[in-house]
């Protein structure tokens, strides 16, 4: 088996190379490409590992052919274009754990600096002046901290603020009542947030939702004498609103360690008063550094050789302890959903994909997202499991996930019901000796066989002759059978036939099959 292949594109430790080659992946690292040059050779590579620097662009991505995995090393990935990642089916990973501490450590040296206006009484104090009386600050000690954002960086400004004798209120949809109440936090609404807290400083990603979440309207509702801090993403605040308040006194002082363009070489908020900037250096320690380099080469070795998946932001994740257990249900996940779908001749309107016995105890979403990439498949060859879902949904297709409590035949079942404008058809497989896919029903029919590289479907009429008809045209026609299983509803009732062969049936003979006496539909199937 061939070594994946991957290009480190911007500047990582030298550690990341010796990582990947360790644990058995081809790395070629070249920081420092220009868009064109970059896309000229990603198309060779399995995975492409990332800073800030490099753009991973649709453009990109066209290019991409064979290309699984892009990893960011540090937490954000606004230069990753994710939505066509995932139409690309490649998955997205970033490091969030690698540079939290140091980002939370420079938005509180940030407070400090702004507090006690660092920045001007140095350069004042160094050119010769002696200015104590124009510097007066305010101490941090039993402000109020307004954080908007209180994730894994924000949870850590809480609690180095909290040490530092503030109170914390946070603005976070998706901080629990159960985690704020643990972190020693108040949960707020950003109306309550913005006139109430003394110093506000943005720990959330650049989203839709979340750009210019501090826009002049805004930045209005604040108290008098506010202090401003953003170590997040540019974007997040309304740097032109935020420079006029500090000019006219309304924020007292504000420290930007990001900006909407970067690198900022001009910026419209250089030379406002009591303003501290920095150059992006929330990640910028020699910890941090060497922490996301590491992380994002081991998990991107993890996926690209077990199938783990860690920190994705468009895929669900997958513990290297789950990869193995997962694998063979993955595989009998894709094969009924590959048998439906190639049985599948009209639109899909609802995909359903059900859990019974152990299997439901599992982590299940990968296994609904390759069943639902088999299903497609059919119709459309560029769809994988990071994909699928987006397909599925531009397609109006409704997808549900089932967990059963109920006992099973079986030690584990999975089942795959696909709904047309015509009907709903299902299968059922299981795992034969732990790691053998295996058909155990069809349409409620219980028939047990194998998945095979050359299979003929048959649904007939239960009626005597059929074999024998079936078997002299097969014959005829020099296609030898391997297996043969049969299944039935009721004496004289509807049938299945699952027949595997030796070699393709041409779509000819496939149409003689169809066209035998008691045949309702004929099908070649390949696996």
């Amino acid at each position: 088996m061939a070594k994946p292949k991957v290009l480190i594109s911007d500047e990582l430790s030298p550690r990341a190379v010796e990582i990947f080659s360790e644990r058995g992946c081809d790395v070629d690292f070249k920081p420092g490409l220009k868009p064109a040059e970059l896309r000229a050779i990603v198309g060779n590579y399995e995975g492409l590992a990332i800073r800030s620097a490099t753009k991973v662009t649709a453009e990109v991505l066209a290019e991409a052919k064979k290309l699984k995995v892009v990893g960011r090393a540090g937490i954000g990935v606004d230069n990753v274009d994710l939505k066509s990642a995932t139409a690309h089916g490649v998955v997205v990973m970033n490091t969030p754990f690698g540079n939290a501490i140091t980002t939370a450590e420079h938005a509180i040296a940030l407070m400090f600096a702004v507090a006690r206006q660092v920045a001007d009484a140095n350069a004042s104090t160094q050119a010769g002046k002696w200015e104590k009386n124009r510097f007066l600050g305010t101490e941090l000690s039993f402000k109020s901290l307004g954080l908007i954002g209180c994730g894994n960086i924000g949870s850590i400004v809480a609690e180095r603020a909290i040490g530092l004798k503030m109170r914390v209120i946070a603005y976070d949809p998706f901080l629990s009542e159960e985690r704020a109440a643990q972190l020693g936090v108040e949960k707020v609404t950003l109306e309550q947030l913005l006139p109430r807290a003394d110093i506000i400083s943005v720990h959330t990603p650049l989203t839709d939702q979340t750009k210019n979440i501090l826009g002049r309207a805004n930045l209005m509702k604040t108290k008098k004498g506010v202090r401003l801090i953003n170590c997040a993403r540019g974007g997040l605040v309304d740097e032109l609103a935020v420079r006029d308040l500090l000019v006219s006194g309304h924020i007292a002082g504000a420290g930007f360690d990001v900006f909407t363009e970067e690198p900022a070489k001009a910026n419209v908020l250089f030379g406002a008063p009591n303003l501290v900037c920095t150059p992006h250096l929330g990640a910028a320690t020699v910890e941090a550094q060497e922490n996301v380099a590491l992380q994002v080469a081991e998990q991107m070795s993890d996926y690209l050789l077990t199938g783990a998946i860690q920190n994705s932001l468009n895929m669900p994740n997958v513990t290297a302890e789950e990869a193995p257990r997962l694998a063979p249900y993955l595989d009998l996940a894709e094969k009924l959903g590959s048998f439906a779908g190639q049985l599948t001749d009209t639109d899909i309107k609802a995909v359903a994909i059900e859990y019974e016995g152990q299997v439901a105890a599992l982590n299940v979403k990968p296994l609904t997202q390759m069943a639902l990439t088999g299903v497609l498949r059919p119709q459309l060859d560029t769809v994988n499991m990071v994909n699928a879902p987006v397909i599925a949904r531009e397609r109006g297709i409704e997808v549900a996930e089932v967990k059963h409590e109920r006992d099973s035949d079986y030690s584990s079942m999975i089942r795959i019901s696909v709904t047309t404008d015509k009907y709903t058809r299902s299968i059922s497989g299981t795992l034969f000796g732990g790691k053998h896919p295996r058909i155990v029903e069809i349409k409620g029919i219980e028939i047990e066989a194998e998945f095979a590289p050359h299979m003929l479907y048959i649904t007939n009429d239960d009626k005597p002759g059929f074999i024998g008809r079936l078997g002299t045209l097969l014959g005829e026609n020099k296609v030898n059978i391997a297996t043969f299983h049969l299944g039935r509803d009721k004496p004289g009732g509807s049938a299945i036939a699952l027949v595997q062969v030796d070699q393709p049936l041409s779509p000819e003979l496939t149409a003689k099959i169809a066209g035998l006496e008691g045949v309702v539909q004929a099908k070649a199937l390949g696996f």
